[in-house]
């Protein structure tokens, strides 16, 4: 019976275990992401303005921001959703995959799809989070399915 009760206790708190809110991990300082898109490697800046955790599903954040590709300023919505989590004594690391919408506008708005990775370090001294790395690695398609650019994506 102890040992029934033990494995209980021990299932209900995995169960009930919460991801952190790390929301704000997303706006990157209210700084934008800047990167690569397509054959030539244009440049592309991602800057996300919104970020919060589903409340029904912790692993999930919806965001919002827009992008800008030479003079091409779109709004997209989205969400980032953390896949798995690793951590060592000195670094942790934060994989997923995200989804962004952006504003159908034409010819040259489209879907993000892909995967990331956040790194950080742990200063445990402080116990604060230092060297925080963000990538995002993936496909845009047009929403008219002319145009396929591959995308890579990382805060500053």
């Amino acid at each position: 019976m102890k040992k029934l009760l033990l494995a209980f206790v021990l299932i209900s708190n995995f169960v009930f275990a919460q991801m952190p809110n790390i929301s704000n991990i997303w706006l990157n300082d209210s700084k934008a992401y800047t990167g690569t898109i397509g054959n030539k490697n244009q440049e592309i800046k991602l800057k996300i303005n919104l970020s919060e955790q589903n409340k029904k599903n912790d692993q999930e954040y919806f965001v919002s921001g827009y992008t800008l590709v030479d003079k091409n300023y779109t709004k997209f919505e989205g969400k980032m959703t953390i896949t798995k989590y690793r951590n060592t004594k000195k670094k942790g690391v934060v994989y997923g995959e995200y989804e962004l919408a952006e504003e159908n506008k034409g010819k040259h708005s489209g879907l993000f799809k892909g995967k990331f990775m956040y790194t950080f370090k742990w200063n445990k001294t402080e116990e604060k989070v230092e060297s925080q790395q963000i990538e995002l690695t993936g496909d845009w398609k047009s929403y008219d399915g002319t145009l396929d650019f591959k995308t890579r994506i990382k805060n500053q």
